[in-house]
């Protein structure tokens, strides 16, 4: 079991197999909205692991990810090791009094601003975010895959921008949405700051590398702050491939869009109520969610599970079909155990 107090992530498998030691092997991480099938990895030059990245492969990087994501320009994004270590600089080189964030969301936003001693509120419209000096939200969001009309959120970056506010949206699970969803194309604009992630989308959450998109000035800020080298010489080579694979990308949202379709169908035959989610988790109710919870943990699949409200479990896609076979089975068993 967790630490009292400590933050639960998904993808924490020696937890698990501690939590549930009997459970067979191969352990299924499902607890994570990381894409099961993972962008290929080409074959990478030795030099990208001896020698320390070129400037040349960082720009080249951003400009990729600049037109991936309808940026204008190369000098409104720069790329980090991962979103995670943007979200915690964001509360130091903003520094805002009072911060409201739309919740609930992923937990790392309120937890950074309230490291860095701003007064966080939770609220769950944007109408209840009021006159805080920095508005947050996901979009869309995670868990319960929530959407925000873009026209409506540059409404609201220019009330802040009005009162020299700020609005953060993190787009980590946009990439395979429709393109008119993401904020991105409005840059640049002083009140809005965009954070992008690689890994979700491409399967490769451990090579580290995310994106803030946002004024020139404001990146420069964040490139200052993350210092040189950031970004691992793998971590340029593959994201700058991968980037540039938009025939890539369309074929995993379309496989996405069946198993998803696949996924839902077996949690609500197992008696689930599906709430929400993207192309890379579904978001389930049911009464007895702890008890599937464990279930599902003794036949060897981790799903991800919310202490605060215990009726939630989310479901990442299974990537290949033993999987797939192993998921309904212990779903099916789960559902007769625990009289669902």
């Amino acid at each position: 079991m967790p630490d009292e107090g400590a933050v639960l992530h998904g993808g924490r498998l020696a937890a698990a197999r501690r939590e549930f030691p009997r459970a067979p092997e191969p352990f299924i991480d499902l607890s994570t909205g990381i894409n099961p099938v993972a962008y290929p990895l080409p074959a990478l030059r030795p030099e990208a692991f001896s020698r320390l990245p070129e400037p040349e492969a960082q720009a080249g990087l951003e400009q990729a990810a600049a037109t991936a994501y309808g940026v204008p320009s190369a000098d409104m994004i720069v790329a980090a090791p991962g979103t995670q270590i943007l979200i915690s600089l964001l509360p130091r080189l903003f520094p805002a009094r009072s911060v409201a964030v739309l919740a609930p969301t992923y937990s790392e936003h309120a937890i950074c601003w309230r490291t860095a001693g701003a007064d966080v509120r939770h609220v769950s419209s944007l109408a209840e975010a009021g006159a805080a000096d920095a508005i947050v939200l996901c979009n869309p969001n995670n868990p319960d895959g929530r959407r925000h009309d873009p026209a409506g959120l540059l409404q609201l970056a220019e009330r802040q921008a009005a009162r020299q506010g700020l609005v953060v949206v993190d787009e980590a699970f946009a990439d395979l949405e429709d393109a008119a969803l993401s904020v991105a194309p409005l840059l640049p604009r002083r009140s809005l700051l965009v954070l992008r992630s690689f890994g979700k989308t491409y399967g490769l959450a451990g090579l580290r590398l995310g994106f803030l998109l946002g004024a020139p000035d404001h990146v420069a800020g964040m490139r200052t702050a993350l210092g040189p080298w950031a970004v691992s010489g793998p971590a340029l080579a593959v994201g700058q491939m991968a980037l540039r694979d938009a025939a890539w990308r369309d074929q995993a949202r379309l496989r996405l869009t069946s198993d998803v379709a696949r996924l839902d169908e077996m949690l609500r035959a197992a008696g689930l109520n599906v709430v929400g989610g993207t192309l890379l988790f579904r978001l389930a109710e049911h009464a007895e969610a702890p008890a599937l919870y464990r279930k599902l943990g003794q036949a060897g699949i981790l799903v991800r599970r919310f202490p605060e409200r215990p009726s939630w479990l989310r479901f990442g896609l299974p990537g290949h079909a033993m999987a797939w076979t192993r998921l309904a089975e212990a779903l099916g068993m789960t559902a007769r155990r625990a009289g669902v």
